[in-house]
C-alpha cells in the first residue's frame, strides 16, 4: 500500500510544479530580482545627469540665465555627472554580491538580501548627499551667494542650494548619519539571519 502510494506521489502529475517550489526554496526568487533591481537603479543613476541636461534645455534655462548662472549650472552638471558615474559603479558592483549573498541550504534568505539593499541604498544616498551637497553648496555660495536659490528648480540639487554655506558642513554630516544608520539597521537584520541559519545547521 505504501509502495503504491509512493509510486502515485512520484507521478509527474503530482510533481508538475515541484521545480518552481524548489526554485522558491533555493532563494533564487529573492536574489535574482534584487540583482535586476540593482542593475535598473545603476542605469537610472547613469541617465539622471542626462535628464537634468534635457530638463534645462527643454525649459530653455540657458536663454534667460545670466552668464554666471550658466557657469554654475555647468559646474553643477559636471558634479552630477561624476556622482552619476559613482552611483552606477556602486550599484553595479553590489549586484553580483547580492545575487550570491545566501546559499541554497539557507532557510532565511529574504532578510540578508533585503538588509543588503538597505545598506547599499544608505551608502549611495549618504555619499550622494555628502559629496554632491557639499560641492554644490560650496560652488553656489561662492559664486552666487544669496542668489543661489535661483537654481532651485534644477532636479536633484534644489534642496542643497537652500542651505547656502551651512550646506558645506551640514550635507556631509547628513550623509554620514544616513550611511551609519542604514548600516546599523542592515547589520542587525543580517546578524539575526546569520544566527538563525547557523542554529538550524
Amino acid at each position: 500500500m505504501n509502495s503504491q502510494m509512493k509510486i502515485t506521489m512520484d507521478n509527474k502529475f503530482f510533481n508538475f510544479f515541484k521545480p518552481f517550489f524548489d526554485y522558491i526554496d533555493s532563494g533564487e526568487l529573492f536574489r535574482k530580482p534584487y540583482g535586476w533591481l540593482y542593475a535598473v537603479i545603476a542605469v537610472l543613476n547613469l541617465l539622471f545627469p542626462l535628464f537634468v541636461l534635457y530638463f534645462a534645455i527643454a525649459e530653455k534655462m540657458f536663454s534667460y540665465m545670466p552668464g554666471k548662472y550658466i557657469f554654475v549650472f555647468i559646474l553643477v552638471w559636471i558634479i552630477l555627472a561624476a556622482a552619476g558615474w559613482f552611483s552606477f559603479q556602486l550599484w553595479w558592483n553590489r549586484k553580483p554580491k547580492v545575487e550570491n549573498l545566501t546559499k541554497d541550504s539557507d532557510e532565511f534568505v529574504g532578510i540578508p538580501v533585503f538588509s543588503h539593499l538597505i545598506q547599499t541604498a544608505g551608502e549611495w544616498l549618504g555619499s550622494y548627499i555628502a559629496i554632491v551637497g557639499c560641492l554644490v553648496s560650496l560652488i553656489a555660495s561662492l559664486i552666487l551667494g544669496a542668489e543661489a536659490g535661483a537654481l532651485s528648480q534644477i532636479p536633484g540639487v534644489g534642496f542643497m542650494l537652500s542651505a547656502s554655506f551651512a550646506g558645506i558642513v551640514l550635507m556631509p554630516l547628513y550623509g554620514f548619519i544616513i550611511i551609519g544608520l542604514s548600516r546599523f539597521v542592515a547589520e542587525q537584520a543580517r546578524a539575526l539571519a546569520s544566527i538563525a541559519n547557523n542554529t538550524k545547521k
